[in-house]
């Protein structure tokens, strides 16, 4: 709704990247306090962040690239200006995964504590992110005349102006809240490492490719002229997460108990 937060003479503050910032802060936040409550180093964890932070602005911002190429044909610098918005969550996703993945192994830390310490606080940072969108205009809904239905007017806006659509990006924004509450409560009560993370993989699977039926925006091309993307990409994730909590799930109940 509102792409400029403020402009002071040349510097201007754009609403996106306060809350991708926000988001960042806030699931750094609580990562630490995590790491903190289940006895990992929490320099450790702040190491991990930085690392992470840089691997998700690529990965989000190069998959972005790929599926929207032609908006950078004539002005190839624009991929740089990641601040205006223009970020998928997904690529940022696959891409700090690995590099947890590659800096855990080299620290010998476990990975699956590790990874359930983050899930909260992935779901804390992207519901600040889509607030992002949102304000940005970006990753947009289908036109739509339902009482909730948004119109962006701001001439600077990446949706399309004047017409009522589908608030996806608070749609978005509102399940990612529902899984920050869900895994904060669960976290005490999990049976085994690596429950968290693989609980939030299924569940955001699962609603980004029910809230992706209601985009409007440019999806890159369609499996069977019928899924976008990110639907195959969210089933995939859906799956893996069922076939990983029933693996680990079993591999937990094979070990003894401690007398």
């Amino acid at each position: 709704m509102y792409p400029v937060l403020f402009q002071f003479g040349k510097l201007t503050i754009y609403t996106y990247g306060f809350f991708v910032a926000v988001g960042f802060l806030a699931g750094i936040f609580l990562a630490k306090y995590e790491a903190k409550r289940t006895g990992q180093d929490p320099e450790t964890i702040m190491d991990l962040c930085f690392y992470i932070l840089i691997a998700a602005v690529i990965g989000s911002r190069l998959f972005y690239v790929i599926i929207n190429p032609a908006e950078f044909f004539e002005t190839p610098l624009e991929i740089f200006k990641i601040w205006k918005g223009g970020l998928v969550y997904y690529g940022g996703f696959i891409a700090a995964m690995i590099t947890s993945i590659i800096y855990l192994k080299r620290r010998k830390i476990f990975l699956w504590k590790t990874a359930d310490n983050f899930a909260p606080a992935l779901a804390a940072g992207h519901f600040f992110g889509r607030l992002g969108c949102f304000s940005a205009g970006c990753c947009y809904g289908s036109t739509c005349d339902l009482p909730w239905a948004v119109t962006f007017t701001h001439p600077e806006t990446l949706a399309p102006i004047g017409i009522p659509i589908h608030p996806t990006q608070l749609y978005s924004a509102a399940a990612n809240l529902m899984i920050f509450g869900f895994l904060w409560f669960f976290r005490g009560k999990k049976k085994f490492d690596g429950q968290l993370f693989w609980l939030y993989v299924l569940l955001y699977g699962i609603i980004r490719f029910f809230i992706e039926m209601f985009r409007g925006d440019f999806r890159g091309p369609a499996f069977w002229a019928l899924l976008s993307v990110s639907q195959v990409i969210g089933i995939t994730m859906a799956v893996v997460g069922i076939v990983m909590l029933v693996i680990l799930g079993r591999h937990a109940a094979s070990i003894p108990k401690k007398a």
